[in-house]
């Protein structure tokens, strides 16, 4: 029997079962379309991540409470020392950290901001200093940033970003309007460009003010939540980091270089960091995907199983009047292999199709091996999870199938 003679008969018996045949590439379409999507959606995580991150700028560095990394914390943890603006005016002291252009202290919040009856949640609400624009790479698409002055007299004007302006104030221009935050009142005097972003924070939905206006009405005079600290150049980041560890290791009297307390994080750490736990979540992604396709596999063997017992006296028939074994094991391991094509083959479509929607807040990103493996994949399941039937077929003694009922 030639080649296509063994598909003529594949296909007349998968149509012979119509149902069941449409079940089981359901399961395998199912798993294939798991595989793409699960990863395009690790893979757009990640990108998303990558993304917020380089936006920030190459030669920014930032500044947070907490020990450092692969360091601990010596004494109590009421012995650690918080972030202060007093912190951050020593960093921009130019004889202590010639390698520093700008310092920007943080606070931030959440507040509710209201306009004319229209009622928004704001997701971060900053105070900081001027700086903070340059070094986060925050550029006004209208209006313009508050400053130095505004800091000084603690003015309640404050940028609202794209997000933020287009939720609260429709398709008005928002500068120079009037927006309460919180119970206090603010002048918009700018709105950020978007930065766009498909993670679960918006980067666009922000209200950045003054530092001391913010902690006036919200956070309090306390300690900062981070510094921003802009080096002067991509390629002096390492000294600029150098020197903040040096000021505020004397400001916060920490002798022992493993005792921080306190982190400073580069983009580049920031991205190290975020690649590797990316690796492992998109391998977790794989595997519960992995698990769908096993599943699918699993449900050609139990189909085939019930094909062959259902079809053991007509292989008796065709092994009685000739039909080598190789015939009957060609035939049933063609019809798996035919579920797992298309079954494949549509759950390819189905994933490509799915990628195209935003799914939890992510915007899927496919990985071309993803779908080509997954595909390849679901065909090895169909002629290794279709070996088992296809041998019994073809093992089977003419006598013993004829006197099947």
């Amino acid at each position: 029997m030639n080649p296509f003679q063994t598909l003529r008969f594949a296909f007349g018996g998968l149509a012979a079962n119509k149902v069941r045949s449409a079940l089981t590439m359901l399961g395998v379409l199912i798993g294939v379309a798991a595989v793409i999507l699960l990863l395009a959606v690790g893979n757009g995580s990640s990108q998303a991540v990558k993304d917020s991150i380089e936006k920030l700028g190459t030669n920014a560095l930032t500044v947070s409470s907490g020990s450092g990394f692969g360091g601990s914390r010596s004494g109590s943890a009421s012995a650690a020392k918080p972030l202060t603006v007093e912190d951050a005016r020593a960093l921009a002291d130019p004889s202590a950290a010639p390698h520093i252009e700008s310092v920007a202290p943080e606070v931030t919040t959440s507040q509710t901001a209201l306009h004319e009856g229209t009622s928004h949640t704001v997701g971060q609400v900053v105070g900081t200093y001027p700086a903070y624009f340059k070094a986060s790479n925050s550029k006004v698409a209208k209006g313009d940033y508050f400053s130095g002055d505004d800091v000084l007299a603690s003015r309640k004007v404050a940028v609202i970003g794209s997000t933020t302006a287009a939720d609260l104030f429709g398709t008005a221009d928002p500068v120079g309007k009037k927006m309460v935050l919180g119970g206090t009142p603010f002048t918009v005097v700018g709105v950020l460009a978007a930065k766009g972003g498909t993670g679960f924070q918006d980067p666009d939905d922000v209200v950045v003010a003054p530092l001391p206006t913010v902690q006036n009405a919200f956070t309090g005079f306390g300690s900062v939540g981070q510094i921003l600290v802009e080096a002067k150049s991509a390629a002096a980041t390492a000294e600029a980091q150098s020197e903040i560890t040096t000021v505020l290791m004397g400001r916060h009297g920490i002798k022992d270089a493993a005792a921080l307390d306190f982190r400073v994080s580069s983009q580049e750490s920031l991205l190290t960091t975020q690649a590797a736990t990316n690796k492992t979540f998109t391998v977790l992604l794989g595997a519960v995907a992995a698990i769908s396709l096993l599943v699918g596999g699993i449900g050609i063997t139990n189909i085939m199983l019930v094909t062959v017992t259902e079809r053991t006296r007509e292989i008796g028939i065709r092994k009685a009047i000739g039909a080598p074994r190789g015939v009957i094991l060609g035939q049933f391991l063609a019809e798996s292999t035919l579920l797992s094509l298309i079954g494949g083959g549509l759950g390819v479509a189905a994933g490509l199709i799915g990628s195209q929607f935003t799914i939890v807040g992510i915007k899927p990103v496919v990985i071309p091996e993803s779908v080509v493996g997954a595909f390849a994949i679901a065909v090895v399941i169909g002629l290794f999870f279709g070996g088992y039937p296809a041998n019994r077929a073809a093992g089977l003694r003419p006598i013993e199938a004829l006197r099947h009922e």
